[in-house]
């Protein structure tokens, strides 16, 4: 660790919660989430929530999509993922469990810290199925925990089927993403 390290000030959700703008906590270390999203970053997360909120009312899926919303991980960490898909209603506040799915949209300011320390906050949370999706090249690449409880990491290419909430299934065409 660097000495510089040692002696940087650790926060909580408690601190966290007092804070105007937008954050995010990592393991006690405070992240800008500034700027906001732009334009084409926006516009596919807006598509999204449309395309994953009309394949879970058409499996009659308990299941709720939420953007922007806070994940307390732990007392030390606490992210907004772009979007997430959690089992059952909406929480009352916050989420408080791993997702059944979380989004993150790349963007210019986002793109290293989605692929890296985000990527591996989720698998170590065990997050059913993280999509990443890259409006660059429009694409999508799930990592998704298989029925042997494994991860693995898939490019999607047409279409993917999810299982969320124990019994339902949805599927994304890539194509409903894209097409904004």
């Amino acid at each position: 660790m660097s000495p510089a390290l040692k002696y940087a000030p650790r926060y909580t959700c408690s601190d966290y919660q007092k804070w105007e703008g937008r954050w995010e906590l990592w393991e006690g270390v405070a992240v800008s989430m500034s700027p906001s999203p732009f334009g084409l970053h926006s516009a596919i997360t807006s598509r999204l929530i449309h395309v994953l909120v009309t394949a879970i009312d058409a499996s009659s899926c308990q299941a709720s999509v939420l953007n922007e919303i806070d994940w307390i991980v732990a007392d030390d960490t606490i992210v907004r993922p772009d979007i997430v898909v959690v089992c059952g209603g909406f929480p009352e506040r916050h989420v408080e469990s791993a997702p059944a799915i979380v989004v993150e949209v790349l963007s210019e300011t986002t793109r290293s810290r989605d692929l890296t320390y985000k990527r591996e906050l989720y698998r170590s949370q065990r997050v059913a199925n993280y999509l990443i999706v890259d409006p660059d090249n429009e694409s999508i690449v799930v990592d998704k925990v298989n029925s042997d409880g494994e991860l693995q990491t898939i490019e999607v290419t047409d279409s993917l089927a999810i299982s969320i909430c124990d019994d339902c299934q949805i599927e994304l065409r890539i194509s409903d993403v894209f097409r904004c």
